[in-house]
């Protein structure tokens, strides 16, 4: 019989307040081991101002980069984050990178995962979905900015099977968390966009239903059904809807012109 489990409490994660300048985070409620840190931040706190008001981590929306930096640095003081970040140039690939201590301060891709300690994996959504994973001895951590384009291409797959193969690792025993996106009353998308999920796995039918002449689509049912094949351990998701929740999150879908939320996740050092 088969040992993973599902799990998908009303909320499985919380917002965590912290004093540094309002600053308040998501953290993942899994069954990662202690020295995995994993958190997703909120709109809240920050320096910019409107139409990014608050903790906008995006370089490419039109912010102040100036701003973006003091957000960014931030970010850093408040999770006292361990070396460098590698902020990556998303263009809703499938492209998965491997960083390290070598690893510059930007690359091209939708997905990062790492084994060392302190090199966190970071990737940024606004109605996208994040997912971060790692596995039951907390061995590896990885993150994964999956839009429909990414997540319709195989970017999951091909990025569990990309490290499970590396690392000579079994898929079921990783754990993998759904971070906060646009939910499945929200994501409204044309006939083709259905037509291309279906063509690819008949079941994804499951995660669109009709809404007048298009379709409103579950990103999140769409993901489990791409995990569905490893069989994982655990999967556990975020109840928040980033386009009904705009006081908390950013929605490029609500707002157009708005900022970038962080998924990030790391090995702790272990200490002597």
């Amino acid at each position: 019989m088969a040992n993973n489990r599902s799990i998908t409490p009303k909320y499985d994660s919380h917002i965590e307040a912290n004093k540094h300048h309002d600053v308040q985070l998501l953290k993942p409620n899994w069954s990662a081991p202690a020295h995995i840190q994993a958190f997703s931040s909120t709109r809240l706190g920050g320096y910019s101002s409107e139409p990014y008001s608050g903790l906008n981590l995006g370089l490419h929306v039109g912010d102040d980069p100036r701003i973006v930096g003091k957000n960014r640095s931030t970010l850093v003081n408040t999770l006292s984050l361990p070396g460098e970040l590698c902020w990556l140039n998303q263009t809703h690939s499938t492209i998965l990178l491997k960083l390290d201590e070598n690893t510059v301060s930007s690359m091209t891709g939708d997905a990062a995962w790492s084994r060392c300690n302190n090199i966190p994996c970071i990737i940024m959504t606004a109605d996208c979905l994040p997912l971060l994973i790692t596995d039951k001895l907390g061995t590896f951590v990885a993150a994964i900015h999956a839009g429909w384009r990414g997540l319709c291409d195989g970017i999951i797959e091909k990025s569990i099977n990309t490290i499970c193969e590396q690392l000579t690792i079994n898929a079921n025993d990783l754990l993998v968390w759904l971070g906060p996106c646009i939910g499945k009353s929200a994501f409204e998308v044309g006939s083709e966009v259905r037509a291309a999920f279906i063509a690819e796995n008949e079941q994804a039918k499951l995660a669109f239903s009709a809404f007048g002449d298009r379709w409103l689509a579950d990103l999140q049912q769409l993901a489990r059904l791409r995990l569905a094949p490893f069989n994982v351990f655990e999967i556990t998701a975020s109840d928040y809807c980033t386009f009904n929740r705009t006081d908390l999150f950013y929605s490029y879908r609500h707002d157009g012109v708005t900022g970038r939320m962080a998924s990030l996740i790391w090995i702790n050092k272990p200490t002597k």
